[in-house]
C-alpha cells in the first residue's frame, strides 16, 4: 500500500514514519505541501497515486486559535477539505485525524462517535469543520477522534518532566478529564483501519480516564521523582485564551469492534512511553 502523510513533523507523523520503514510512503509537512493550497495539493497527490493518505497536518495552537481564527479555519477546514478533494480524484482512502474539542464536555459520560459535536474553541470548531467537509466530499474516509496526544515531540510529559527539575511545586488543572494518549497507539489504529474497508467516524484513545492532575501525578510517579510536590487547581484559578470541555473521554466501543484490536490502558502506554527513553529522573 503506497500511502501519503501530511504534518510528518509533529508527533504522530514522527511514529508513522518509524512504523512505514521499509514501505512505500511519502512524508511532507508544511515545507513540501501548503495543505491550503488546493492546486498544489491536487497536484502532489495526483502525481504520486496513493492507496492512502493519512492528514495529520493541523493548526493545533489551541488559545492561539482564538485570535487567528481565519487561519485555524484555513488550515483544519479547507486544507482538509483540499486532501480529501484530492483523495476523491484519486480513488485513495483517507484517514482524518480530529479531536476530542470537538465536544462541549458537558454530557457527563464518555462520548460516542453517535453523540451531537458542540465544540467551544476555535480549534474545536474548525477541526470539526474538517470533519463534515471530508464527509461531504470522499466516501472513503475515516476519521479517528483522538485527545490528549504525546509522543516524539513537545507535549505535556516532556513539559511536565522539565518543570520538575526545574521546581518544586507545580499546580495542575484537576477538572478536566480526558484520555492521555500515545502516537504509538493511535499511529497502529490509523493503520489497522486503512486495511478495512469500514469508513466512518472512531474514538482513538489509550483507555482509562483521568484528569491533567492525575496525568502529571502519575507520570512524576512513574518517572520515580518523588521531590516534586503537585497541587490541584481549578480550570477557574488557570485562566487560558480557550475554553476546554471540562469531561471528553472517548469511547473506544466502535474502533475495538471494528479492528478486534483496541488502544491498551494510558497508564501502561505512559509506562513504555518513559522506559523507551523519556525518564527524567
Amino acid at each position: 500500500m503506497r500511502i501519503f502523510l501530511t504534518g510528518v513533523n509533529g508527533q504522530l507523523g514522527r511514529e508513522l514514519q518509524k512504523r512505514l520503514q521499509g514501505t512505500e510512503f511519502l512524508a511532507t509537512d508544511v515545507q513540501e505541501l501548503d495543505i491550503t493550497d488546493e492546486a498544489a495539493v491536487a497536484t502532489m497527490i495526483g502525481q504520486y497515486k496513493p492507496d492512502a493518505v493519512i492528514h495529520g497536518a493541523a493548526w493545533t495552537q489551541v488559545d492561539a486559535a482564538e485570535e487567528k481564527v481565519d487561519l485555524a479555519y484555513k488550515v483544519n477546514a479547507i486544507g482538509t477539505q483540499n486532501i480529501a478533494m484530492a483523495c476523491r480524484d484519486c480513488g485513495a482512502k483517507m484517514v482524518y485525524i480530529s479531536t476530542d474539542y470537538v465536544f462541549d464536555g458537558k454530557l457527563g459520560r464518555a462520548y460516542t462517535e453517535y453523540d451531537a459535536p458542540n465544540p467551544l474553541s476555535v480549534y474545536g470548531k474548525s477541526k470539526y469543520a474538517g470533519e463534515v467537509l471530508a464527509r461531504q466530499v470522499n466516501d472513503k474516509l475515516f476519521i479517528l477522534r483522538t485527545a490528549w496526544l504525546y509522543g516524539d515531540g513537545p507535549n505535556f510529559v516532556r513539559t511536565m518532566l522539565q518543570l520538575g527539575q526545574e521546581r518544586e511545586e507545580l499546580q495542575v488543572v484537576d477538572d478536566q478529564h480526558g484520555c492521555p494518549t500515545s502516537t504509538v497507539d493511535l499511529a497502529e489504529a490509523a493503520l489497522r483501519i486503512l486495511e478495512t474497508n469500514r469508513y466512518g467516524t472512531y474514538h482513538a484513545v489509550n483507555s482509562g480516564v483521568t484528569t491533567w492532575y492525575g496525568f502529571a501525578k502519575k507520570i512524576f510517579e512513574l518517572a520515580g521523582n518523588t521531590k516534586v510536590k503537585v497541587t490541584p487547581v481549578t480550570t477557574d484559578q488557570f485562566v487560558r485564551p480557550a475554553p476546554r470541555p471540562t469531561y471528553s473521554p472517548l469511547d473506544t466501543r466502535l474502533l475495538r469492534l471494528a479492528l478486534g484490536w483496541g488502544p491498551r490502558s494510558w497508564e501502561e502506554a505512559l509506562d513504555e512511553y518513559l522506559e523507551e527513553g523519556d525518564r527524567r529522573g
